[in-house]
């Protein structure tokens, strides 16, 4: 926790000149002297008036914290703008503090965002600092801590702000190889020149018609319209991408720092996917922070930044095996191809392997360990497979 250092005081209200000055007010008044008593009598008045002055200060001092970006990608930079308003005629004088995490750099080079200012009657101020995200994760910016008091300085209160920002970092995109999967033309031709229709692409609602599969109905557009809605389909070929990542195997090596690597390929590939028009779904084992391990597969604007926000918050903490979670998952359409991404081959990957298999789904498999592991357990996995290293590029990309 991180408070605002005290000023330092003035030596009007160090108690023991407080008492020294009532010593002397008492012998002025005493033996008549005149100045010495208004002398007193002044000092006492705006050490008093001060306490209450700073006893006021805080009433009415109003604070929000807000981020032009509050989602990016490592080496974006942001603005955080903290705005102070003193909504009474009392003035005050300011100082402010705001706390950020070590994953962000200053672009001014100035580690700490402080400020100072006396505040007029209804006056409002505002401070921003420009910051670099360095790293992925979830980040909290604040909550911000402020000191208030009287203009001179003398008492001063200390107040901290409820707010704060969370601000998500993205994995880093790089560049990476074509991948060659497998065609699952299922569908047929796509827009209009086939009558059959993939249930993941929904183009938009119509009134529901009669004789229609009840299933189709969109519920919420219904309670909207007052009337009955049916969703209407896209015939398509669209390839659909299932993204998967084990965890265990990075835990158990402890590679943070191919766990980092993984996740980046995981989510330019997300991103490559994305722009091809595929469906995609992703799946994890993983410990994600205040979010879900399983998205299952659709196409829309919100599908890309939820798998990326996933791949933020995942921790390198496994919470059981992941052929487990994916029986538990929702059943995926026909025509799914999994690319599944893990540390090095195991009793977990060859499990993995082998539900997909039964499922008639092909599985592509990242190995990201270095390419040190021997040809025999290469061939003992049977399918694609592709080392991290050989699949990224030499220049890591920017978004």
């Amino acid at each position: 926790m991180e408070t605002l250092e005290r000023p330092l005081p003035s030596v009007f209200i160090v108690p023991l000149m407080e008492f020294l000055v009532g010593v002397c007010l008492f012998i002025a008044l005493l033996y008549g002297q005149r100045e010495l008593t208004l002398l007193g009598l002044l000092v006492l008045g705006i050490t008093i008036g001060a306490r209450l002055w700073s006893r006021l200060s805080l009433l009415k001092i109003r604070s929000f914290a807000v981020v032009d970006k509050p989602k990016l990608f490592p080496d974006e930079s942001f603005v955080l703008r903290v705005s102070v308003a003193n909504a009474k005629f009392l003035p005050v004088w300011l100082q402010m503090n705001v706390p950020f995490e070590d994953a962000f750099d200053p672009a001014s080079g100035e580690m700490r965002f402080t400020g100072e200012c006396g505040l007029l009657w209804y006056q409002e101020v505002r401070f921003t600092r420009e910051l670099i995200a360095r790293q992925r994760g979830v980040y909290r910016l604040g909550p911000a801590w402020m000191r208030v008091g009287d203009l001179f300085g003398f008492f001063s209160r200390q107040k901290r702000t409820t707010d704060d920002i969370e601000v998500i970092v993205y994995p880093r995109l790089v560049p990476l190889k074509p991948l060659l999967l497998p065609s699952r033309d299922f569908f047929g031709l796509p827009g209009a020149k086939t009558p059959i229709q993939d249930p993941i692409y929904i183009l938009g609602t119509r009134d529901y018609q009669h004789g229609r599969p009840a299933r189709h109905i969109h519920w919420k557009a219904s309670a909207r319209h007052n009337r009955l809605q049916e969703k209407i389909f896209e015939p398509s070929e669209q390839k659909k991408i299932l993204l998967t990542l084990e965890v265990s195997q990075f835990e158990k090596a402890n590679a943070s720092e191919d766990f980092e690597r993984a996740l980046e390929v995981v989510g330019s590939l997300a991103v490559q996917f994305d722009k091809s028009g595929y469906a995609l779904g992703f799946l994890t084992n993983g410990l994600v922070d205040e979010g879900p391990s399983i998205l299952p597969m659709g196409r829309s604007p919100q599908q890309l930044p939820a798998i990326l926000e996933i791949l933020a918050r995942l921790k390198m903490r496994p919470h059981g095996r992941l052929v487990d979670i994916m029986r538990q998952a929702p059943k995926f359409a026909w025509g799914v191809s999994c690319i599944h991404c893990t540390y090095r081959l195991g009793e977990r990957t060859q499990a993995m392997a082998h539900y997909l298999s039964h499922r008639k789904i092909p599985m592509i498999l990242v190995m990201c360990a270095s390419r040190g592991l021997s040809e025999e357990n290469e061939q003992h996995h049977g399918g694609a497979m592709y080392w991290l290293d050989e699949l990224r590029t030499e220049e890591a990309g920017k978004p």
